[in-house]
């Protein structure tokens, strides 16, 4: 291998990484305006108001929820998927530089995704 191929196979590979990154927020974001928009169209038929309120997202009744095409459950569903999203984009960036052996990346992006968990954590806590 010449001594110029490694850099030039590293930015292929990063560029493979930002494409892949790129189709995963694209596929996110589709499903999740799906879903928002089956939520909202039930929400219509069943003649809620989006200013009503809503239940709070119970996971344990999220799958019978869905089953009964109760919209709180696909409205809950996209704004999941809206926050994965990010999240996912991190993740995926963490992977590419762990296979580029970029460890300073590495480190930055599991940085970013412990304020994320800490940040969620402590939401998760917090009674209204």
């Amino acid at each position: 291998m010449s001594a110029g191929a490694g850099p030039v196979a590293a930015e292929g590979r990063s560029v493979a990484a930002e494409r892949l990154i790129g189709r995963l927020l694209i596929a996110v974001t589709y499903v999740a305006v799906g879903l928002l928009s089956v939520g909202v169209v039930l929400m219509i038929a069943d003649g809620i108001s989006p200013l009503s309120g809503g239940p709070g997202l119970d996971f344990a009744t999220l799958g019978a929820q869905l089953r009964a095409l109760e919209p709180a459950a696909f409205l809950w569903l996209g704004l999941l998927a809206v926050v994965a999203a990010p999240i996912g984009r991190v993740i995926v960036a963490a992977v590419a530089f762990a296979r580029q052996g970029d460890w300073l990346m590495v480190a930055i992006s599991l940085g970013i995704l412990a304020v994320i968990a800490v940040g969620v954590g402590s939401a998760l806590t917090v009674t209204v």
